[in-house]
């Protein structure tokens, strides 16, 4: 047997089989025994999950994030670029947010509203009934276009570079499998997934870098990643790519990542996503029954911790071992061979693990591209089934509520396959989807910030604030599309006088587009009525709610926490 052979053997994939079937077991052994316990059908567990441990909570978060965007598109932009993309993966502060500041305050709405609550939910609550309703609308069109569409087209390049399947095969693949995982599991299929595919996928990736390095190094790690470093110097020009500013305008990344306004971008992404995005808030909601306050607040930030601790991990799981890919193939060490940036790491896999430990580890890739997917399918149906069936059906069965949410999981699918084609045809995919989330986010940063952190913004300053930022950021979606992101030389009196609108780098308009709806919204404060003494005790903590979230937190959620700002800071130091 030729254990350093290059490519799957009869060993890899037997391992392959045999795992995932084991995965298949132990997840429904988990679902069965949670249904059993539960005695009949949930619908509140089947998309919250009722209440698991914070470890749990924090590899679940962790899972949902990572997709085949990171094993294809992370890895890519490492081989191509360096460490310029890490500003969107060093954010494990910014899920430290979500469990200090962000979680009290959605705890506080569960409690006046008697139920678990979506992110729609807290806009009507503080807002307006149109303003949630919007956010779910847009949050599903999002997910269509940009979440489904963009991990099942991931996913198929990778299952083409990896195991050399057709690309059809592998995406159309992913689809149906997760479907009919997600449908059949739920939340807690998605959270117990989630579990198992994260020691996997952690111990694989690092495998492949320490591997990678000690290759590249010639049996000496350390080695390994001076040659790293001295590649990625003297690689764009000699400006290099071993570092996340560019401040030189004569850098080649430069026009794409504008000197220090970059961080603030990717805080304006990293604050949508991690605070407010119901994909990820999802999975800090689900408590048990008649539970206090501060335990459920206790496990919600001690889960988020851990999830910032799993948070600084991609980028040297797949980030870095890109850059060692493409210092591996300008150095053609061992005969590899890079082509493609977006087949760095599948070639890594192939190149640098041995027979059996390639199949070991593609469980955990297949099994986090599944949890990434079916995170999206479950928060698509939690999103429909809670904020459109619900008031409209009242009184059903839960078995009825879980019936519809499968329902709508089937119906994202389709959809998300329907816009693959079309998605496929607009360009760059990393492009298209940066381009989608710096859109959507400012709005709902400026919403959710305001609508908590103030008392003075109206209802109607909300649904303004929404509509209006979701509006300007299509607009400027359209002249994308158009103007190839700004790039093309467009004739006629309106371009030429327009040009500050679909000229301008994507990052600086999201700067200006926050402040946009911003303004926005305090003007329409002014002429419109004032929230009502309802809305505002929605924001307002009592002193029995103030005592439970001083109880919910000790000295180890401190220290926790400041090891996380600290490990975030170092990385921004040492690659400055």
């Amino acid at each position: 047997m030729n254990w350093t052979s290059h490519e799957f053997i009869w060993l890899d994939w037997a391992i392959l089989a045999v795992g995932l079937i084991g995965v298949i077991a132990a997840v429904w052994y988990a679902i069965w025994k949670d249904k059993k316990a539960q005695e009949g059908e949930d619908s509140s567990a089947y998309l919250f999950g009722k209440g698991e441990p914070w470890y749990v909570i924090g590899m679940a978060i962790f899972a949902a994030n990572i997709g085949s965007e990171h094993l294809v598109g992370l890895a890519g932009t490492g081989a191509k670029d360096g460490v310029g993309m890490a500003h969107w993966e060093m954010q494990g502060w910014m899920i430290l947010i979500l469990g200090w500041l962000f979680v009290p305050f959605y705890q506080l709405l569960i409690n006046k509203m008697g139920k678990i609550i979506t992110m729609p939910d807290f806009l009507k609550f503080r807002y307006t009934q149109r303003t949630g309703s919007w956010l779910s609308i847009i949050t599903l069109v999002a997910y269509v276009l940009t979440k489904v569409s963009v991990t099942a087209f991931t996913g198929g390049i990778f299952f083409e570079y990896l195991l050399g399947l057709n690309f059809w095969v592998g995406a159309i693949g992913l689809i149906a499998v997760t479907a009919v995982f997600t449908v059949f599991g739920g939340m807690k299929g998605v959270m117990t997934l989630s579990s198992i595919q994260t020691p996997i996928l952690i111990i694989g990736s690092f495998l492949v870098l320490f591997l990678g390095l000690a290759t590249l190094g010639g049996g000496s790690v350390a080695e390994g990643w001076t040659t790293m470093m001295d590649t990625a110097r003297s690689m764009h020009d000699g400006y290099g790519i071993n570092h996340m500013f560019h401040t030189d305008p004569g850098d080649p990344m430069y026009a794409e990542y504008p000197g220090y306004v970059v961080f603030l971008g990717a805080c304006i992404i990293g604050f949508w996503y991690w605070c407010t995005d119901q994909h990820i808030v999802q999975r800090v909601l689900g408590q048990v029954p008649g539970e206090d306050n501060a335990k459920v607040m206790a496990r919600a930030r001690r889960g988020t911790i851990a999830a910032g601790f799993f948070k600084i991990l991609p980028c040297f799981m797949f980030l870095i071992p890109g850059m060692i890919a493409a210092a591996m193939a300008q150095k053609n060490v061992g005969g590899f061979v890079m082509d493609d940036t977006d087949a760095a790491f599948a070639l890594m896999v192939k190149n640098i693990l041995p027979a059996g430990i390639k199949g070991i580890v593609t469980i955990g890739f297949v099994c986090a591209l599944v949890a990434s997917l079916a995170a999206f399918f479950n928060s698509c149906a939690t999103l429909f089934t809670e904020d459109f069936y619900k008031p409209m059906k009242k009184g059903m069965s839960e078995a009825h509520y879980v019936l519809v949410g499968r329902i709508a999981t089937v119906v994202v699918v389709l959809l998300g396959l329907i816009w693959m084609p079309v998605m496929m045809s607009l360009g760059s995919l990393y492009s298209y989807l940066q381009g989608i989330q710096s859109l959507l986010a400012p709005a709902m940063v400026a919403v959710f910030t305001l609508g908590i952190f103030s008392k003075k913004i109206t209802p109607k300053a909300g649904e303004w604030g929404l509509i209006g930022g979701f509006c300007v950021g299509m607009l400027r979606l359209v002249t994308n599309v158009i103007t190839d992101t700004g790039k093309a030389t467009m004739d006629g009196w309106l371009w030429e006088h327009t040009t500050w609108f679909w000229q301008t780098n994507w990052l600086v308009f999201e700067c200006w587009l926050l402040v946009f709806i911003i303004a926005l919204m305090v003007v329409v404060s002014f002429v419109t009525p004032a929230p009502s003494k309802e809305q505002v005790e929605a924001i307002t903590f009592s002193a029995d709610f103030k005592k439970s979230i001083r109880e919910s937190w000790g000295v180890w959620d401190i220290v926790g926490t400041l090891v996380v700002v600290g490990l975030c800071a170092c990385f921004y130091w040492y690659f400055w």
